[in-house]
């Protein structure tokens, strides 16, 4: 039986899809069991509705319906729907399709702010009007896809690595279930911690033992938990796994703090809160953050990111 696939890049940078693309030869193998029908990516594929015209948008019917890239236009919002409808099992790939991603960081402020910043450069006119004929209308706020579709699976990553999504759509295949880790990536990490610390900026690379012993507790050459080093790590929040089949996170295998772009731990799932808690249960003073709000830097849709306190927020739903 033929499964086939549709996919749609959102407010995205198509990292997803290269992310795709670089599966190499395991893609030839995908193709035994799969056809593709839809993914711009791969195929040339237009809407009207990225004109701005209508919202017209002819995904052809799916199994499996690849969406990435979070919702800030009106665009996106419809396009969402439509592979919805199309298809019978909605990925969303990526930590922007789950989590709102960095494009959610413009929750921070409104879509005037936002709009102002490309009237006052100096290569546009002071005074002009943002441009509304043919180019799709922000909505208030920028959302996960799971704020305006049902989301079947989940698979996060700024890019996901390439080995789960090829693991994602073999299981998917099969009528199978496909598990990401469900602990963080202090657990599979081979620092040592001894609690205390302050918090300051990271200014250079840290060296990570070439073999370490992930999962062991144990440490080669004596390196220490970032955090206590004095760098911020988002780890404790933070979903293992972005290293693929690797034993290691990308960011910890590169000797630098984890980001956090594999999203945040199901519960609570803010990665702001629950890294302030992380911060206090390891002894670190939290006079010595500058500000919180860059710990939601990729998941700040869902409603957890936005204007600072104090400000007049005039968003509406914008649904």
């Amino acid at each position: 039986m033929t499964v086939r696939i549709a996919g749609e890049a959102l407010n995205a940078c198509s990292g997803c899809e290269i992310s795709f693309l670089d599966m190499g030869e395991r893609c030839i193998t995908l193709m035994e069991t799969l056809q593709i029908v839809h993914l711009p990516l791969l195929m040339d594929s237009k809407h009207s509705g990225i004109t701005g015209r209508d919202h017209s948008f002819d995904i052809p019917e799916a199994d499996i319906g690849l969406v990435s890239g979070s919702i800030k236009t009106d665009d996106h919002f419809h396009l969402a729907r439509a592979m919805r409808k199309a298809c019978s099992t909605v990925v969303a790939l990526g930590t922007c399709a789950g989590h709102g991603g960095i494009p959610a960081m413009a929750n921070a402020y409104d879509n005037q702010e936002i709009e102002q910043c490309f009237l006052s450069t100096i290569s546009t006119d002071q005074g002009s009007l943002f441009p509304s004929a043919h180019v799709p209308a922000l909505m208030d706020t920028c959302r996960a896809v799971d704020e305006i579709i049902r989301v079947d699976h989940y698979l996060p990553g700024c890019p996901p690595h390439p080995d789960h999504i090829f693991g994602l759509l073999t299981a998917l295949a099969k009528g199978q279930d496909y598990d990401l880790p469900a602990k963080s990536v202090c657990s599979n990490c081979p620092a040592l911690r001894n609690g205390k610390g302050e918090v300051v900026r990271l200014l250079r690379p840290l060296d990570l033992p070439a073999k370490a012993s992930p999962g062991t507790g144990e440490s080669r050459n004596g390196l220490l938990c970032f955090i206590e080093q004095g760098f911020l790590c988002m780890g404790p929040v933070t979903i293992d796994g972005c290293g693929g089949n690797s034993s290691l996170a990308r960011c910890i295998e590169a000797g630098v703090p984890c980001r956090g772009c594999f999203g945040p731990l199901p519960y609570p799932g803010d990665q702001r809160l629950a890294m302030l808690n992380a911060l206090v249960s390891n002894g670190i003073d939290m006079d010595s953050l500058p500000e919180t709000r860059s710990l939601l830097r990729f998941s700040g849709g869902h409603g957890r990111l936005t204007p600072p306190f104090g400000k007049k927020d005039t968003r509406t739903d914008g649904s």
